[in-house]
């Protein structure tokens, strides 16, 4: 049965000679794998497989067979708002791949969540937009996330003691403490003077945090990018 749905690409590894296996995040069926013929052929329209770029955001007609199956396959395929900056600049694209990883990670659910759908894509179209005061919209974005994971606090004495109480190592000081309780309660765009040790440190508490929660999260690699650029 064919289904109308919109997409967030977050990966994709190639197939056979000329197609891929796409990871998207659709707002119908949850997190998804489809396989994309042709799409690294020479020949290929359009050069289609810029459209699985992470973080694209799709308007895609795809085939559902049974609820069973694990893979899927796409009848029709095209960009739902273009991206202008995030894939081009080196400090937005570097926080993409963060949250494209965290994404990956942490997606399980095979069903709809339109808040959650809206949540990210939201997310995406403000830090391709945003101009300034963006450097710290990955620790928000994971504040926010983790409401919509099932695990989110409200403040950060709430989050602090969490931490304490599975034995996390290190206390803020006070202007840490304050940066945090500005994070969680303030949306994207907030002002926040934050030293590059502090947002680091803020960030890796933030990662255990979803470890506590998440046994599956692992090793985030591109945190060491994202350490680099992030001064």
């Amino acid at each position: 049965m064919l289904h109308k749905t919109n997409g967030i690409a977050l990966s994709y590894i190639r197939y056979r000679e000329s197609s891929i296996i796409a990871r998207v995040y659709t707002d119908v069926f949850g997190i998804q794998t489809y396989i994309v013929n042709g799409v690294r052929s020479g020949k290929s329209r359009n050069n289609r497989i810029a459209l699985f770029q992470p973080l694209t955001l799709l308007e895609m007609v795809v085939y559902h067979k049974n609820k069973e199956d694990t893979v899927h396959r796409i009848s029709e395929l095209k960009c739902h708002t273009p991206l202008k900056t995030l894939p081009y600049d080196v400090i937005k694209s570097s926080l993409g791949m963060f949250i494209t990883e965290i994404l990956g990670k942490t997606l399980k659910e095979e069903e709809q969540n339109e808040a959650l759908f809206r949540f990210i894509e939201t997310s995406i179209l403000y830090l391709d937009d945003a101009e300034r005061d963006f450097e710290n919209f990955h620790i928000q974005f994971l504040a926010q996330l983790a409401h919509y994971l099932g695990f989110g606090v409200e403040n950060a004495e709430d989050f602090e003691n969490e931490l304490k109480n599975s034995n996390y190592p290190q206390l803020p000081d006070v202007i840490e403490h304050q940066a945090t309780e500005q994070l969680l309660r303030h949306n994207y765009g907030i002002r926040i003077a934050l030293d590059r040790a502090r947002r680091t440190r803020i960030l890796e508490k933030l990662i255990f945090f979803y470890k506590i929660h998440m046994d599956s999260l692992g090793e985030i690699k591109s945190l060491e990018v994202l350490k680099e650029v992030l001064r």
